[in-house]
């Protein structure tokens, strides 16, 4: 007798992002994007964070994003190798800029839609359901340039143009969609999360939360029209998860661990329920922030989410006495070190058990289904003197999230499928680098764009197709 908790139709898959894995930047009529102009190497941050005024491509930098992993023309060879593994459900992104390359076109551009229309039936002539991010940190430039991005209340229309048209395109082939990816990440990183470039001398924090609603407007409206299309659509939004905890018992560390995870579950919140919580007049009257919001807007964002996806890498740690000195720079959500947990080579900290808290906080508060779409271990992979890569590392830490997701089943949460991330080795979206691996699948390439990019199963791979023939039980 099976005591195996997961869900006979639980979706086992892995996850990409256009950004990340595509390349050919400019080819097959696609215009440039946010991503398009993050370096890698030491501007890299600056750039991520709009603190430069203005963003254009320099040719002394070398920008990962631009061939990347190049799964635009290697993508059937890319789907082949996940259909070996099992996969039941594969998550990537449509680059915004391939359908509409400034963004405020009136019309789509046709080879953009024939690439992702040939890429999805790819995933159907295995079985493989595809999971289709909208938005994930890719905001055409030229909507930067000429509306300031989000800040501007004209990108819900552009947004909604973009998305109906991926809706009618695709219909029949996507049913599960997120609008943006890690929405919470816009207050962090806002030119990577956004496409928001700060001006000298504005509240920053105005911009942010202003720029927000506007995602959320354009999440909601576009959450209905995909409903309308097809009411076989689901529609996600989608967290950068992960709890924090207080540092101690002191009662100040509590108070600011409950608002750091505010913080975090704030645009979730709005999404998931429909209106803006209670808590956040205080937080823009203690920003000073006044927020254009019409009776229109509020009617709208009543069209929330049909299930909830988040990322989870790690948990979090925070004190009353958070500052620059004592916050870890290895993610751009800050934190202090837990003396408790060790760290990846990167300084995110592994914590199985997180994974379960964050899921019981998540069905506690919004009692809707949930999918972990990311979470994995980016580290160094070395090919051994047989041709091999044993990243033993890889499986215990998903091995170990596997059991803490089992867990948090047992306890009553709802999940509807897990996609590691990535699937395949990729560009990392935090450092640029491709020596932060986290694929089954091994891609020679390096740092600065050298190698073949060969395609190479890893140990790994073989253990995650176990995983999926097992759906869940054998974790050995």
């Amino acid at each position: 007798m099976s005591n195996n908790v997961f869900p006979k139709d639980f979706l086992w898959g892995g996850a990409i992002a256009a950004n990340q894995a595509e390349g050919a930047h400019l080819e097959g009529g696609k215009g440039l994007t946010t991503v398009d102009m993050i370096p890698y190497g030491e501007n890299r941050m600056a750039t991520k964070l709009g603190l430069l005024e203005s963003v254009s491509l320099d040719e002394s930098e070398y920008y990962p994003s631009h061939q990347a992993i190049d799964f635009y023309h290697r993508y059937k060879e890319d789907i082949a190798l996940l259909a070996q593994m099992g996969f039941k459900v594969f998550r990537t992104s449509i680059a915004w800029s391939r359908i509409f390359p400034k963004g405020d076109e009136l019309e789509p551009n046709q080879e953009g839609i024939r690439f992702y229309r040939d890429l999805f039936l790819e995933c159907k002539k295995y079985g493989i359901e595809p999971l289709v991010t909208l938005c994930h940190f890719d905001v055409p430039m030229h909507l930067v340039k000429e509306y300031g991005s989000w800040r501007s209340r004209e990108m819900i229309s552009f947004f909604e143009r973009y998305a109906k048209t991926c809706f009618t395109e695709f219909d029949g082939l996507v049913k599960h969609w997120l609008t943006f990816n890690e929405i919470n990440i816009l207050l962090h990183s806002p030119f990577s999360g956004a496409g928001i470039l700060f001006k000298e001398g504005e509240n920053k924090e105005q911009v942010k939360y202003q720029a927000a609603h506007h995602e959320l407007v354009a999440s909601a409206l576009v959450t209905r029209i995909a409903h309308d299309i097809n009411p076989q659509n689901q529609v996600g939004c989608m967290l950068a998860g992960g709890n924090f905890y207080p540092y101690s018992c002191k009662p100040e560390d509590v108070l600011t661990a409950m608002q750091k995870d505010r913080e975090n579950l704030f645009f979730i919140d709005v999404q998931s329920r429909g209106y803006y919580p209670s808590y956040a007049q205080k937080v823009f009257d203690d920003k000073n922030v006044i927020i254009d919001i019409t009776d229109e807007d509020r009617k709208i964002l009543k069209n929330t989410v049909d299930f909830i996806s988040f990322s989870y890498y790690a948990s979090r740690c925070a004190s009353a006495d958070m500052n620059d000195n004592n916050t870890s720079e290895a993610n751009v959500v800050k934190s202090i070190k837990n003396p408790h947990l060790e760290a990846s080579d990167w300084g995110w900290v592994i914590d199985p058990v997180g994974l379960r808290i964050t899921m019981n906080t998540l069905y506690d508060r919004y009692q809707k289904p949930l999918f972990l779409v990311e979470n994995g271990l980016g580290a160094v992979d070395t090919i051994d003197e047989n041709g091999e890569i044993n990243d033993d590392y890889r499986i215990n830490y998903l091995k170990e999230h596997i059991k803490a997701m089992k867990d948090a089943i047992s306890d009553g949460v709802p999940l509807m499928g897990y996609t590691p991330w990535g699937s395949i080795d990729l560009v990392a979206a935090s450092t640029g680098e491709m020596s932060k691996r986290y694929g089954f699948i091994y891609v020679d390439r390096d740092n600065l764009g050298n190698g073949s990019l060969d395609r190479m199963p890893k140990k790994s791979f073989y253990w995650y197709k176990k995983v999926i023939a097992t759906n869940g039980e054998d974790l050995e």
